[in-house]
Formats: structure tokens, C-alpha cells, sequence
């Protein structure tokens, strides 16, 4: 019964949705996805004991990442249901991605975190937030104060930007704030253009750097492989060679699977968490959508697998 389960250790907080992605001239494929769920959801699935912490609606796409999350193995007692629009990402073009939101007064913003079972904030070893949760009102204001009211306690922060359209001028700043509160921060290179248009990527990398001194920083850059930054020390690691399908949710698992490794293997060398984290990625990027993997079929990529040049 997940009544009788301890608390899970690991949290992400953000949104899940359904992408509604154009096939076709008159053909549509949806799917669950959202980043801050994906995180969790491959989290789950290599191992770890996670809660996805967020409300869907109560229809049939709400009903397919409840069902999705529970076959994860994510804690339900975290995840909220209420009678309200889904969520909606069209994703109109695929190459390069061209995309809009739909939601308004959608189930997303309708999450409680009155509601979390009682002592989950002392369970708690690791939280993660990002993404579009954070700039849609009033709940990403309330995010911001849970991950400050987390860190107060010694909580370690997971934070991803996950850059997309709807962040306004503003964003900047928030990022700023969040970043500042992360232990561990994950940026891609894309993430990166977006919050800082007017800086190059060197810049941008050592702007951030400042601002989280402390943090472990996963630099990622699609095919060119991934950075480590811990302080001065760097650690760079190829993406692993795989026939892709498309990447979609690859950043998210990168995350996930470095997550995974991190509160699985504490033994283990910052190196070996982040050849981890590849691993994950490029198995997800075989399948066509957001995919978590096995801690299998990771693995086996991590003993057969070949990696690409390190021109990161």
C-alpha cells in the first residue's frame, strides 16, 4: 500500500503536460511530457524512490500521466488530480521546434502544497524545480518560495531552466534567483542564448559560474557531449553514439539519470555520475518521445556503447 511507504527522498516540482505534436499536414500525435515530470519519471525508473509533486486534470490526458507515473513507480500521494483544462503544448513544428501553450485556468496551477503528506519536507534530501512552471502565475511564485524554504533547511535544490518562449524580459532575473539556490544546476547551450541574448556562451557559462559558485553546473550541448563544473575543477564527457529518433525529453533525462546515479552511487566520482547522465540521455534519444529508460538498458550502453569525440 503506498499509504505504508516511507516518504521519498527525492522531489520535482513543475509541471506535467500533454504535447500535441503535428505529423502531418492534418495529423496530430499526443503524449505526456513536461519537463519537470520527465525528470522525475526517469528518476523513478532507474531506481530511485521519487515523487512527481504537481496537479493534472481530470480527463483522458490527465488520466495517461497518472497511469504513466504510477508504471514509473513515482510516489501517488504526491501527485494531485483536480477538475480542471489540461495542459497543452502544440508543438507545431518539430525542425527547429516551433511551439505555443494552452491553459489558462489549466489543472497545473491548481497544485496544493497543503496537501503533500505530512512530513515529507523532512524526508527530503533533494528537490527539483524548473521550466515554465516558474513563470505561470500564482503557482510559480509559490515554487520559488518552497525551494527557499527548502534550501533554508538544508534541503539540496535541482534546478534546470529549460528556457522556453513564454519567459518574458523578467526571466532573467528569476533564473538569477533560482540559481543562486542551486546545489545542483543543469543549462544547455540553448537555455543559455535564450536568458542571456546579448552575452556569448563563454560569458554567459562564467556569469553563471558567479552566481552559484557552490553548485555543481552540467553543461550540456546536444551531440557535443556534456561539462561538469565544479568551481574551477571541469570534467567533460562525449554524448554516446546512438541511431537517434529525436530528442525530445534528452535534457530532462540527462538530468534524471545524473540524479539517479548521484543518490544511488554516492561512492562513486563526479566522472562516473556524469558518463551516467549521458548514457541516459542517448539511450531516451533511440525512442521517439519523451522515454524513460531502465537502469538495464542504461547500463548496457554504459558496457557496449561507444562515445563520440570530446569537442565539447
Amino acid at each position: 500500500m503506498a499509504e505504508n511507504r516511507a516518504l521519498p527522498r527525492f522531489l520535482v516540482f513543475g509541471e506535467a503536460l500533454t504535447d500535441f505534436v503535428r505529423t502531418g499536414e492534418q495529423t496530430w500525435h499526443s503524449v505526456a511530457g513536461g519537463s519537470c515530470w520527465n525528470v522525475a519519471r526517469v528518476a523513478a525508473t532507474l531506481g530511485v524512490a521519487a515523487a512527481w509533486c504537481g496537479a493534472v486534470s481530470d480527463d483522458l490526458f490527465g488520466q495517461e500521466i497518472v497511469r504513466k507515473s504510477r508504471t514509473a513507480g513515482l510516489d501517488p500521494r504526491f501527485l494531485q488530480v483536480a477538475n480542471k483544462p489540461p495542459l497543452i503544448a502544440v508543438v507545431h513544428q518539430i525542425q527547429p521546434p516551433q511551439y505555443f501553450f494552452l491553459g489558462g485556468d489549466s489543472a497545473d496551477l491548481a497544485f496544493d502544497e497543503m496537501r503533500l503528506p505530512e512530513g515529507w519536507e523532512d524526508c527530503c534530501e533533494l528537490a527539483h524545480f524548473g521550466c515554465i512552471s516558474l513563470v505561470r502565475q500564482p503557482l510559480g511564485a509559490r515554487l520559488v518560495q518552497i525551494a527557499e524554504r527548502l534550501k533554508a533547511r538544508g534541503v539540496r535544490i535541482s534546478f534546470d531552466p529549460n528556457y522556453r518562449n513564454l519567459m518574458g524580459p523578467d526571466y532573467p532575473l528569476l533564473f538569477e534567483r533560482m540559481a543562486a539556490l542551486a546545489d545542483i544546476l543543469k543549462i544547455s547551450d540553448e537555455d543559455m542564448a535564450g536568458i542571456y541574448p546579448g552575452l556569448t556562451a563563454d560569458a554567459a557559462l562564467a556569469r553563471i559560474l558567479a552566481l552559484a559558485p557552490t553548485a555543481t553546473l552540467l553543461y550540456t550541448r546536444g551531440g557535443a557531449g556534456l561539462a561538469l563544473h565544479q568551481g574551477a575543477r571541469q570534467i567533460r564527457q562525449a554524448a554516446f553514439r546512438v541511431d537517434v529518433a529525436d530528442a525530445v525529453g534528452a535534457g530532462d533525462s540527462c538530468l534524471g539519470g545524473f540524479i539517479a546515479s548521484l543518490l544511488s552511487s554516492r561512492q562513486e566520482s563526479p566522472a562516473v555520475h556524469l558518463r551516467f547522465a549521458a548514457a541516459t540521455a542517448a539511450v531516451v534519444c533511440t525512442h521517439a518521445g519523451a522515454y524513460a529508460p531502465s537502469r538495464e538498458e542504461v547500463d548496457r550502453l554504459l558496457t557496449d556503447g561507444t562515445e563520440l569525440g570530446d569537442d565539447c
